[in-house]
């Protein structure tokens, strides 16, 4: 059915996301990845981790297959943010109903909330 592997593939890069969930990266409440989302800038750190990793495969430690494994993994992080709701289900969590009139709730907006203070 799959002319590429793709099933294979999809396996691997699911026991790579499972395992960066039971690693270092997930020891606190929050992973890192999820505070620079909260803060406003999810895009910006997944765009630049899939260009990263995408230049750096085929250069350090040859054609290191878990690079390209983070370059999906970012890409789906990104996706999350963008097209599956990520983000009003994690605000809703983390700061109550979700309001899309409301003024930006974190730190790095405030300042583009009162532009006078």
């Amino acid at each position: 059915m799959y002319k590429f592997k793709e099933n294979i593939i999809i396996d691997d890069v699911k026991r790579y996301i499972d395992e960066t969930y039971s690693s270092h990266y997930a020891t606190t409440h929050k992973q890192a990845t999820e505070i620079i989302i909260d803060q406003g800038h999810g895009t910006g750190f997944c765009m630049g981790n899939i260009l990263k990793y995408a230049q750096r495969y085929g250069k350090k430690r040859g054609k290191n297959k878990h690079d390209l494994f983070k370059v999906i993994h970012y890409a789906m992080i990104q996706l999350s943010q963008d097209h599956y709701g990520l983000n009003k289900d994690l605000l809703q969590y983390d700061i109550g109903k979700w309001d899309d009139n409301a003024p930006l709730q974190n730190p790095m907006a405030e300042k583009l909330n009162n532009p006078n203070d």
